[in-house]
């Protein structure tokens, strides 16, 4: 892949450019990210109603009080909700894109009761005429390996981390969060890029990795420090990574 992409020039603002004042994934923390020259970080779910909501957790509890799931409300239900200690709602896909308004976008597809194809068309016709860059990453590979297959030229990656959550706790995910972590489905999905946990690092499945590193999630200098030596970008918050 090409390492001229914003993947391993621009730090990635998690969640967008969020602080005490901007709640995570919302309208003003994409524009302040916008603004300050970061590629922007955010996640993706259907709804009941088959659209797509910029939010990161499965269920609505930490950020909004409300103990439903994304995918168990449609997106008026969502927008009825307040983000934490603020009066923002959660964003529609298209009112992110506005608000990223050209910033580079890493876009995570977050695991659903979906195949891969369905979510991959749905983005897809979601980005038509998003005049920025961007690229499309998820802890199933085989969602961003879904995305791949419709748009080649679009850099696609796998997130990972070194402890993987314990999810169900069955015996199957268990071996399936074994092979996550050390990147072993990379074979058929072949990304284009690996973002990891910067705890975990160095692992030798990232090491070994040709394409482009990021570490997630930084929240210092020291840690942005003491990452960079093993990847080429991050994906940071709580504070101003330098560009």
């Amino acid at each position: 892949m090409p390492m001229n992409t914003f993947l391993t020039r621009i730090p990635v603002a998690h969640r967008g450019l969020h602080d005490e004042t901007m709640p995570e994934n919302s309208i003003p923390a994409f524009r302040a990210a916008a603004e300050a020259g970061y590629a922007i970080e955010t996640d993706v779910h259907f709804t009941k109603d088959g659209q797509l909501a910029v939010f990161h957790d499965d269920d609505l509890v930490r950020m909004t009080g409300d103990p439903r799931t994304v995918e168990s409300c449609t997106m008026s239900e969502l927008k009825a909700l307040k983000l934490k200690n603020s009066n923002e709602t959660i964003p529609t896909f298209a009112e992110f894109l506005q608000a990223a308004n050209g910033a580079p976008l890493l876009i995570e597809i977050k695991n659903m009761k979906v195949k891969g194809e369905v979510i991959a068309k749905a983005l897809s016709e979601a980005l038509e005429g998003y005049k920025g860059e961007y690229a499309i990453q998820s802890f199933n590979p085989f969602y961003a390996h879904a995305y791949k297959k419709l748009h080649p030229e679009i850099l696609c990656g796998v997130l990972a981390s070194a402890k993987m959550s314990s999810k169900g706790d069955t015996l199957g995910w268990r071996i399936k969060a074994h092979f996550l972590s050390r990147l072993k489905f990379n074979f058929i999905t072949k990304p284009d890029f690996v973002s990891y946990n910067h705890v975990g690092l160095p692992v030798p499945a990232v090491t070994r990795f040709k394409g482009a590193k990021l570490a997630w999630t930084i929240r210092s200098a020291e840690e942005e420090h003491e990452a960079r030596k093993y990847v080429d970008n991050i994906i940071f918050e709580n504070y101003r990574a330098k560009i």
